[in-house]
């Protein structure tokens, strides 16, 4: 059987600080493979996005700027999605580096973005914050994985304790 050549991998980022690390491990899987990188962002749910929430991922530096209406409005945080995943080309230092920002479920989003973009690979990280996830790996990776027709790699994100 003749091994297919991996062509096009999709990074799917969420806003978590462990995001720089899925995309790294991603990005230096593709590179190694010579694929075309594709990152990814989906917006769910607008609660989802919080004022509170301080973070830099990759440059980017959450919402502390951003008023409450922007944070309740889905067009609104698609732009402020792209301004992340945009971040998140620059530190990779590719300007080869594809980016989309879907708006939906995360686990479907990803796998129809998958298959738009015609994606051999799927890459996402593994949070396990729940005691459940502790034994799976997290629901949208455990659905993505489950229902992907493609490799799902899987970057685990918890941290050491």
């Amino acid at each position: 059987m003749k091994a297919s050549k991996m062509q096009r991998v999709l990074i799917a980022l969420d806003y978590d600080p462990t995001a720089q690390k899925v995309a790294e491990a991603g990005f230096s899987l593709a590179s190694t493979m010579g694929a075309e990188v594709i990152l990814m962002h989906v917006v769910e749910d607008p609660l989802h996005y919080s004022p509170e929430k301080t973070f830099t991922v990759m440059g980017f530096a959450g919402y502390n700027d951003l008023p409450p209406k922007v944070l309740k409005n889905v067009s609104e945080l698609e732009k402020e999605s792209q301004k992340f995943l945009d971040k998140s080309k620059h530190h990779l230092a590719d300007p080869k580096i594809k980016t989309l920002v879907k708006v939906g479920k995360l686990a479907e989003s990803i796998l129809d973005a998958a298959k738009e973009v015609k994606a051999d690979v799927i890459i996402l990280g593994s949070h396990s914050r729940k005691w459940m996830e502790n034994i799976v790996m997290g629901s949208v990776t455990e659905e993505v994985l489950y229902k992907s027709t493609i490799p799902v790699f899987i970057v685990p994100t918890k941290q050491k304790t």
